[in-house]
């Protein structure tokens, strides 16, 4: 036996991390789980480890982190309330596919079931949010469970994975092997290309008189951001991105007509109905995208191309399916495309651009007077940054805003939660999107209810001393849900106003430098002071506290349903 290999269950988990590339976590510690921390004190330097303020945090950091770097987060937790306030985390990452891998810690294996002290059936509440929960009771499996882990979760369409660890596994010595694990039966991360597919998808794009490409979240996770330039270049494609496709290609991408959905631009939205043929790639026809679905794309062939099966014809019937990795998939169709030209048919989103402009977008980021809004906001610190910085958003209209008016040039530069729509993600998932980009500029964009959800992070960045830029866009409501009584609730404000704190005051006491701002002429110098300060720094800005998001389709109804405002 070699000594050096026989060791505690806990010094097994630290060491099967490293092996994996780890090199940052997110947690809490806690009862259940103070065996592995107390091995992760002879690992600092090697493990760093941050210490959050409540474990949703940690998730959500974990998942920032994830989403600028592409490696796996790692959030480390203990049993109980530990577990079961990472759920909203788990869920989240599962539903915008980000890779997350949460390690719980449970009560030994003998009091399983006993209703012990912080017991919860931790693989039973989460098995319905992941791709793999699995409760780990000896030190044995962990060097198997961990490496089962990190396949599954990075590879394929990516997700969460749990793993509960009972305290005696922690603590029992077995002598420690490794072994990465690059195949598990049963389990095919990536569909076979099938050839005839491929044809199939090459021979409707060439003979589409009005192709559109709807540009998912796929192509970033699949490292295809050159690919798809190629392929819509060769074939010149106008192309749109969801939510989380966002950055997949320049802001300023000659083929790039906008952002898709409820709070989309007009012309990829309208074009979506007036296309001849509809090209997915790496989406998975959301709802807040397709609007109502007996309405949405009918006169046009579609081609889905996905890493998932399950997504196929899930919403939106396919005429043609191009299964597997679109880093390979891709290239398979552009190879065998003819070069084209689709002049006249990209000439016919300008019209739907230019009254956009002029209807919705002069209006909200270049106002003469009034209040200040939320899009002069935004795009005034994306000028500012030379639309370089990450943008991190929580959920509402400060989303909305962000994800309309913040340019990219760069992948992975957005940071938003999707499919859950999580209040109080933004400010931990901004500490994850730091550490995973430490030389990049993070600007969270955040409004005054999704702050407080999470307001205790500022103590994590306090801890850690990192450098976030925080730009708060307060306008003393629930400003969506506003939005919405506004809109179809007779503007019957139920619960919505809300009576805030000093929130510079807040920062100040977690050593956070901070102003607001309230007036027009003070914005330009307040950017730039935030900017150029040495560590985070909150910017309050106080914005027109009944803004309306336009466009707007309503939920459930035709995307060509769109409302522009006044």
């Amino acid at each position: 036996m070699n000594t050096d290999n026989y060791i505690s269950g806990s010094e097994a988990l630290m060491r099967s991390l490293i092996q994996e590339g780890v090199d940052t976590i997110f947690g809490y510690p806690g009862g259940a789980i103070m065996p592995v921390f107390d091995s992760l004190y002879d690992y600092r330097g090697k493990l760093n480890h941050i210490l959050v303020r409540h474990e949703q945090g940690a998730t959500h950091a974990a998942q920032g982190y994830a989403r600028v770097s592409g490696k796996v987060g790692v959030a480390l937790l203990t049993s109980g309330p530990g577990a079961t306030n990472a759920i909203t985390g788990i869920a989240d990452a599962m539903i915008d596919s980000t890779p997350l891998i949460v390690i719980t810690g449970q009560v030994s294996s003998a009091l399983l079931g006993s209703d012990a002290f912080q017991e919860t059936d931790v693989v039973g509440i989460t098995l319905p949010i992941t791709k793999w929960a699995y409760q780990i009771r000896s030190a044995e499996e962990i060097p198997w469970a961990i490496a089962r882990a990190f396949y599954i979760a990075s590879t394929g369409r990516p997700g969460a994975v749990v793993l509960d660890l009972a305290k005696d596994a922690q603590v029992n010595k077995f002598d420690y092997i490794y072994k990465k694990i690059h195949h598990i039966r049963s389990y095919q991360p990536i569909p076979d290309m099938v050839p005839g597919k491929v044809a199939e998808a090459a021979h409707l794009i060439d003979y589409a008189k009005k192709p559109l490409a709807l540009i998912g979240q796929g192509v970033i996770l699949g490292h295809a951001e050159e690919e798809l330039k190629a392929f819509l270049e060769k074939a010149d494609i106008p192309a749109a991105w969801t939510m989380l496709g966002l950055s997949a290609m320049p802001s300023d991408y000659p083929l790039n007509m906008g952002m898709l959905g409820m709070h989309g631009n007009i012309g990829p939205n309208r074009m979506t109905n007036e296309c001849d043929l509809l090209i997915a790639i790496g989406m998975r026809f959301d709802d807040r995208v397709t609007g109502d679905l007996n309405t949405y794309a009918k006169q046009a062939k579609i081609i889905h191309f996905d890493i998932d099966p399950a997504e196929i014809d899930k919403n939106v019937k396919t005429t043609v399916a191009v299964l597997g990795d679109v880093k390979e998939t891709l290239p398979a169709v552009t190879r065998l495309l003819n070069k084209n030209d689709h002049s006249e048919w990209k000439k016919e989103f300008k019209p739907y651009e230019d009254l956009e402009f002029e209807k919705v977008i002069k209006k909200e980021i270049y106002p003469e007077e009034g209040p200040l809004k939320m899009g002069e906001v935004v795009n005034k610190v994306s000028e500012a940054t030379d639309h370089n910085a990450i943008l991190v958003t929580d959920v509402g209209q400060n989303q909305m805003m962000g994800l309309r008016y913040f340019k990219f040039k760069q992948s992975r530069s957005c940071v938003t939660s999707g499919g859950l729509g999580t209040m109080g993600f933004g400010l931990p998932a901004a500490i994850g999107a730091k550490f995973g980009a430490p030389d990049r500029t993070v600007c969270l964009f955040v409004g005054d209810g999704g702050l407080q959800m999470t307001i205790q992070e500022l103590g994590t960045i306090m801890q850690t001393d990192i450098n976030i830029k925080i730009i708060l866009l307060n306008n003393s409501f629930l400003g969506m849900v506003r939005q919405w009584q506004e809109l179809f609730f007779d503007e019957r404000y139920s619960e919505t106003p809300m009576k805030n704190p000093n929130f510079v005051a807040i920062a100040a006491a977690y050593g956070i430098a901070g102003k607001r701002v309230d007036k027009r002429e003070e914005l330009q110098d307040a950017i730039t002071e935030m900017l150029n300060h040495n560590g985070s720094y909150l910017l309050e800005v106080t914005v027109e506290n009944k803004g309306m998001v336009y466009p707007m389709i309503p939920a459930g109804t035709c995307v060509t349903n769109i409302i522009l405002g006044e």
